[in-house]
């Protein structure tokens, strides 16, 4: 089956084209026929799924079949990476036609995003936040909106942003407009959201993945939770990856190993929430490009990053559940590639880790590096550790002055 069957305008199959894509993902097969009938639309799909593209090209589709003035639809997602992403997937789809796009995101200037709201830019995708931000001026004008995506629900729930979408809802019109939601779970309020703005709705449901793709090969390093930073380095200076994505659990974590691998010589870049948009960008791209041969991350570059022929995922610190560690590695092994996860292991993690080893039934190979295993170093030889030693006291318990 190749996108033909969809009678897309002539200009998007050729932006499908440029992109080398031929064959519609089973998303993308259910979601684009109903879309473009003007039908809602309740999707439950994985990031991954090709959901970007069965959006995007029934919008875009509308945008050049269908005369129409102002921002003409607003796409909802709950990261600068993801809305990012879509904005990337955007230009290049739409690339061979006069369709326009903006995005309207945190930790950049608001400027060019006011004069894309005022110039009535058709394609508006936005994280919340930042668009609640806008529209205390007036030169925000929502009332030609005629779809409304939003994407991976659920994350949105979880970052605590519904309180904002619903706000946005509120000020878009409610008659003859499109909704589209996609999520990968259908969470109670995410359920009762759905049934406030969809009209008998196409419902589709993507099967998730119950296991990591088949092409990965785990791994597992027991290591002392305070040498686990050296046991990468080691991995690292001994050319057992090239490029590799690391997962740490916390961002003080992230920024922590990042510093550590600087001071080591190691080109790597750090991604997290806390990262300014334009920091975010230029670790994400560094790492795309090869500038920077680690990305430190926390799991908000589990979800929604694209990668292309990544090798080499490592858990430094063990996942907290099994829909996370799936999430984790599958940035490796995509489109049917083959890749490895490393994930290393303190004493205290394997019980974490055994329940998701069982869960999703997978085997893992444990290995051990020469020098590291599991047993906590002194902590005067801790990498971190500082290196002020205390005075010896005299006999009366008093120290001698210092030389």
């Amino acid at each position: 089956m190749s996108f033909e069957r969809f009678d897309l305008h002539p200009g998007l199959h050729q932006g499908l084209e440029d992109a080398g894509f031929f064959q519609p993902t089973p998303i993308q097969e259910s979601a684009i026929p109903p879309v473009m009938e003007g039908r809602d639309l309740l999707a439950c799909a994985m990031t991954g799924s090709g959901k970007t593209a069965a959006f995007l090209l029934p919008i875009f589709h509308r945008f050049l079949t269908v005369p129409g003035t102002g921002v003409r639809a607003l796409v909802l997602t709950p990261t600068r990476e993801l809305a990012m992403q879509i904005i990337e997937h955007a230009d290049m789809l739409a690339y061979h036609t006069p369709a326009r796009s903006a995005v309207i995101v945190g930790g950049v200037s608001m400027d060019p995003q006011e004069r894309a709201l005022k110039g009535n830019v058709p394609l508006i995708v936005a994280t919340p936040g930042r668009l609640m931000d806008h529209m205390r001026f007036p030169y925000v004008d929502f009332s030609k909106v005629e779809v409304l995506v939003l994407d991976e629900a659920d994350r949105m729930l979880d970052m605590g942003f519904l309180p904002d979408v619903q706000r946005i809802i509120r000020s878009l019109p409610k008659e003859g407009r499109q909704n589209l939601l996609f999520s990968a779970t259908i969470p109670r309020p995410i359920a009762e959201l759905a049934g406030e703005i969809l009209r008998d709705p196409v419902r589709i449901d993507i099967e998730r993945p119950s296991a990591p793709a088949e092409g990965i090969t785990h791994t597992i390093f027991p290591v002392a939770q305070d040498r686990k930073d050296e046991l990468l380095l080691g991995m690292i200076r001994r050319g057992r990856f090239e490029s590799v994505l690391v997962f740490s659990r916390t961002k003080q974590r992230a920024d922590r190993l990042a510093r550590f691998l600087k001071r080591c010589g190691v080109n790597c870049a750090c991604l997290h929430g806390d990262r300014s948009q334009e920091e975010r960008l230029g670790a994400l791209n560094g790492f795309k490009s090869g500038r920077y041969a680690v990305l430190v991350a926390t799991d908000i570059a589990a979800r929604g990053l694209d990668v292309t022929a990544l090798g080499h995922v490592v858990n430094v610190d063990v996942p907290r559940s099994p829909d996370d560690y799936i999430h984790r590695v599958g940035r490796t092994a995509r489109a049917g590639a083959t890749g490895e996860a490393f994930t290393f292991v303190a004493p205290d993690e394997e019980r974490t880790l055994s329940f998701i080893q069982k869960r999703l039934k997978l085997e893992f190979r444990r290995e051990g590096e020469t020098g590291f295993d599991a047993a906590p170093r002194p902590a005067a030889d801790h990498p971190h550790a500082s290196r002020k030693r205390r005075r010896p006291r005299r006999r009366d318990g008093s120290r001698p002055p210092s030389p």
